[in-house]
């Protein structure tokens, strides 16, 4: 399947929800998506965001005091919508302090810059510093969807490692029923989207019905052509 094919199949279902951001604690808010990114695949109604401290920092560190008060500062200003200045507090954090979550946060203003090769160095850089994170998998899948070179086999493997680390997420089981349906792998498609229904992501009855309906036509077609080999 082409990219520009399979690019045109998310935004026409939104299967691929907007990019979230780590949390340093549990904390979630609901927010607007940041300002320019109409264009990027549908958000989602939750976001997980960046707060002011982690479990092991102290005072008494002034480099770790500094990336934590960029980290807080850039995810402010990400909620009032300045992206770029987001971006370059992000940066200083990591200048600062290498951190997963620093890294994370960097990508996704990266990704709302439609900088997708940025983006997809930050999560990954993140992912090595934190591989059991589900939402840093899922958003290096996104990115590498709705990329100029889409890699959809890289999605896919970075979708099923999100669903094996979140296995009750409906949204990631969505993303990857979806990608799962663009590269015609219809069977686990329509597995994964059941699973996306069942944990509550009610638009997936639609794609359920779609792709039943395919799976149905595939039969009907294989049933034809055997009956015409039979008759030859």
């Amino acid at each position: 399947m082409s990219a520009h094919l399979l690019r045109n199949i998310f935004a026409r279902s939104g299967a691929v929800s907007a990019v979230r951001l780590r949390p340093l604690h549990t904390l979630q808010r609901v927010l607007k998506a940041p300002a320019g990114s109409a264009s990027l695949p549908r958000p989602s109604a939750h976001r997980r965001w960046a707060t002011s401290t982690t479990p092991h920092s102290t005072a008494s560190d002034p480099a770790e005091s500094e990336a934590l008060q960029c980290l807080e500062q850039g995810t402010q200003k990400l909620e009032e919508g300045d992206v770029q200045a987001a971006k370059d507090l992000y940066q200083r954090s990591v200048e600062v302090k290498r951190t997963a979550s620093a890294l994370f946060n960097l990508g996704v203003t990266h990704y709302h810059l439609k900088e997708f090769d940025q983006a997809i160095s930050a999560w990954k850089d993140s992912i090595a510093l934190q591989p059991n994170s589900p939402d840093a998998h899922t958003n290096l899948a996104s990115a590498y969807i709705i990329s100029p070179v889409s890699r959809p086999d890289l999605a896919l493997q970075h979708l099923r490692i999100a669903s094996s680390l979140a296995p009750e997420d409906g949204e990631i089981a969505f993303n990857l029923a979806a990608v799962l349906e663009a590269c015609g792998q219809l069977e686990e498609a329509l597995a994964e989207y059941k699973r996306s229904k069942e944990f509550g992501v009610e638009r997936a009855a639609m794609h359920i019905r779609n792709v039943s309906a395919k799976i149905l036509g595939q039969r009907m077609k294989a049933a034809e052509d055997s009956d015409k080999k039979s008759d030859s």
